[in-house]
């Protein structure tokens, strides 16, 4: 995934500046760093756990200069130039509310240029579909890479339908395009995995 996103940012300008919603251990900023010596990332991540590993994976390697970690929200970010692109990895799929999730993606929006690039990712499945029960059985033993009892994947699988929104990959695509970006193309899928780039629209939502 990161190489194609890496292909699809490629365009944007030598000193590009990217937000990364929901950055974790700073991986996908580490990639691109690498790849983009000049360009510069704001890491916004509510786990300060994380933002600690982010934070320390940038010094390692010899990018932390060109980071700044935000602990918290993004809604918490102070204003700032409008960024030129955004990555937001495995994030709005724990939104469950539809509008929150729109209201998250219209916030990432609201903080690119007009044009700006969006790479996304999500878990997103028709879970009513019949395919979908052996699909996620598949896909919990990918997660554990071990042989699991029958008890431990119904435990998974209540947690999915609890605290995950897997929504059909339509679904997802209509919510991006309804928070200012145009039609989402999907560049990747693994399993459950599914990921977009799409642009925000010059006039916003």
């Amino acid at each position: 995934m990161h190489l194609l996103m890496a292909s699809i940012f490629s365009p944007l300008p030598d000193d590009a500046r990217m937000l990364c919603v929901g950055a974790g251990t700073g991986a996908e900023i580490h990639f691109l760093a690498e790849r983009f010596p000049a360009w510069t990332f704001v890491a916004v991540e509510p786990s300060s756990r994380m933002v600690d590993v982010a934070r320390t994976r940038a010094a390692r390697h010899g990018f932390a200069d060109r980071c700044t970690f935000h602990t918290g929200y993004l809604e918490s970010l102070p204003a700032g130039e409008p960024f030129d692109g955004a990555a937001s990895l495995l994030v709005s799929q724990f939104l469950l509310d539809p509008r929150e999730r729109t209201d998250f993606f219209r916030a990432i929006a609201d903080r690119l240029k007009p044009g700006g690039l969006l790479a996304t990712s999500d878990l997103a499945s028709d879970t009513e579909a019949p395919h979908y029960t052996g699909l996620l059985e598949v896909w919990l033993r990918t997660m554990t890479a071990t042989d699991l009892s029958p008890e431990r994947v119904q435990q998974m699988r209540a947690a999915y339908n609890r605290d995950v929104a897997i929504l059909p990959v339509p679904t997802v695509e209509a919510l991006i395009s309804s928070a200012g970006f145009d039609r989402p193309v999907q560049f990747y899928q693994a399993g459950l995995i599914h990921a977009w780039y799409c642009r925000r629209l010059q006039t916003g939502a």
